[in-house]
């Protein structure tokens, strides 16, 4: 008998989502360097809804210590500064009109230690959502092989194909979180 209804290219797919949402997290946290991936995470209130910064504004990097905030409708600069300010990375917004200016300032030896738990966190998150995905698929096959749409060979198989996926998405996870803590710990 064939697994028609197990699908591992699924199972793959639902993983490789958690590691992309990992890296994408990994973009939001701060390291030494200016990057305009920093600000992805922050939600401006405006228009009476919450919108992402890169639809109120562009956002660049001139130089490896400064970010700008090109704020698009003049009437949305306040309510974008206040929406920095008020995210957790740290950074001071200087207004000129309608660009804001982020001077990017060295982190210290404890702020790089909280970034690094920040992306541990990260990295456990997506550790649990790759086991998530997995225990369904091994829940999954147990009830094909209950239900004699496959055998015991097929279940056998097929339980170590997902564990062989799972683990291939757990060592991405950590060498991203190795990667990272690289970059948040270089001075």
């Amino acid at each position: 008998m064939t697994s028609s209804s197990f699908d591992l290219k699924d199972i793959d797919r639902r993983m490789n989502g958690a590691v992309s949402v990992l890296k994408q997290e990994f973009g939001g946290l701060r390291t030494g360097r200016a990057s305009a991936s920093l600000l992805d995470p922050i939600m401006v209130d405006a228009y009476g809804t919450k919108m992402p910064m890169n639809q109120v504004a562009t956002v660049s990097v001139p130089e490896s210590r400064m970010i700008t905030v090109q704020v698009w409708d003049k009437s949305q600069v306040a309510k974008v500064e206040r929406a920095i300010r008020e995210s957790d990375l740290g950074l001071n917004p200087v207004v000129e009109g309608q660009l804001l200016r982020l001077p990017i300032p060295e982190l210290n030896e404890e702020r790089r230690q909280e970034i690094a738990k920040v992306a541990h966190k990260y990295a456990e998150q997506a550790r649990i959502a790759v086991r998530n995905v997995r225990r369904d698929g091994m829940e999954h096959l147990k009830r094909m092989e209950k239900d004699s749409e496959i055998g015991q060979d097929e279940h056998h198989t097929q339980s170590a194909k997902v564990q062989e996926l799972t683990d291939g998405h757990i060592k991405d996870i950590d060498e991203a979180l190795v990667q990272k803590e690289a970059e948040i710990m270089q001075v």
